[in-house]
């Protein structure tokens, strides 16, 4: 019996050690944000920053759309919730258990084919397009060329927004509908006479940006609401951030990510804008910043 007894410590105090040891070496934390695609270039790169100066802790961030990352942390599913919508904005979601962390605001750009011989639009053109009154690009002063409409789907934050700020209640005409920003920009550079819009951190010389009651889509434009088409970058914490969660959202806000990330990347410092826009699409002129 007092040989097994020996045997016995003998196995369990180095599986002990062991134990300890793995514990100790893989202590990492992490924190999960999930939610809008437009949001999610932003806050991908913000946590590799994050990480960079804390390489202990992890933010792991997925995509999804705004209807998940709103359900997703309204459930406490997730650490942060991103979203390019008011949580006001969404049915079936309880604002009042959330705190909004706007970070940034965003433009939506309405993109085209490179083919398409139309450099401007009016809203009003644009939303006959998109609602079907509008079927051929010569109506707007292009070629005689079918116009193929790649919308993005329902629960899509850069839809609402378009949506908002451009169909007025009219409804979307029946199209093709991709859940994916990078998905949609390929369609359209695929496709001749096609018409979609991205947030503007998805643009690239792929596709053609069409201007809208002659204003170009610019950084400067979005600060000044010249450009009338954009939205917030919401992060959405259930209750007050505490621990990791509230470290990356105050590292978000600093000037290092501000200048380095936010402006990089084309999306607009929410401190540089002129103008806020409430949940009701309310505009009113700010004089010290959005916070």
């Amino acid at each position: 019996m007092k040989k097994r007894l020996v045997a016995l410590f003998a196995i369990m105090i180095p599986l002990v050690a062991v134990l300890s040891g793995c514990k100790g070496s893989g202590s990492q934390e992490t924190i999960t944000a999930v939610g809008s695609s437009a949001a999610q270039p932003l806050v991908e790169l913000a946590g590799e920053e994050f990480s960079k100066n804390n390489p202990n802790e992890y933010v792991n961030v997925q995509g999804g759309g705004t209807g998940t990352g709103l359900s997703q942390i309204q459930q406490g599913a997730v650490n942060i919730g991103n979203s390019d919508l008011y949580a006001e904005q969404k049915k079936d979601i309880d604002a009042s258990k959330l705190v909004d962390h706007r970070i940034a605001a965003v433009g939506m750009i309405p993109v085209v084919n490179k083919d398409v011989k139309v450099k401007s639009l009016t809203i009003k053109q644009l939303r006959q397009i998109f609602s079907g009154q509008v079927t051929n690009w010569k109506e707007v002063g292009g070629q005689d060329l079918p116009i193929t409409i790649i919308n993005r789907a329902d629960g899509s934050g850069t839809r609402a927004a378009f949506e908002s700020d451009v169909m007025d209640g009219t409804p979307f005409v029946r199209s093709q509908e991709q859940d994916s920003s990078g998905m949609v920009r390929q369609i359209v550079y695929n496709t001749a006479g096609s018409i979609s819009y991205l947030a503007m951190p998805y643009l690239n010389n792929t596709v053609k940006t069409v201007n809208v009651n002659g204003i170009e889509p610019t950084i400067e434009n979005i600060e000044n609401n010249k450009w009338k088409i954009w939205s917030y970058e919401h992060l959405y914490t259930k209750g007050k951030p505490t621990g990791m969660t509230k470290e990356f959202l105050d590292f978000i806000m600093t000037e290092h990510v501000q200048t380095n990330v936010v402006k990089k990347m084309n999306y607009v410092p929410i401190n540089e804008m002129k103008y806020e826009k409430d949940y009701k699409g309310n505009i009113t002129p700010v004089s010290k910043g959005v916070k």
